[in-house]
């Protein structure tokens, strides 16, 4: 892989681990200030959980489509 698709193909791949690396935060954070119900219900609950991962699920996604995009349209 060379020039502008190998870029295309690392942006998307340091989306996919961001992403990634964010799925696994909001579930450690989830699991740790659930041994603490009022700790939990202050921090925003199950709705904190479940918009972190949105985003982080997006941002995992977008990164794999960049992905392909290098891969198909290489030159």
């Amino acid at each position: 892989m060379f020039g502008q698709a190998a870029g295309g193909f690392g942006l998307g791949l340091l989306a996919f681990l961001v992403g990634t690396a964010g799925i696994a935060a909001a579930l450690r954070t989830r699991r740790r200030r659930a041994a603490n119900a009022t700790t939990y219900g202050a921090s925003g609950g199950i709705a904190y959980t479940v918009v972190q991962v949105g985003c982080s699920g997006v941002l995992l996604l977008g990164g794999i489509g960049l992905m392909t995009l290098a891969i198909i349209f290489r030159r």
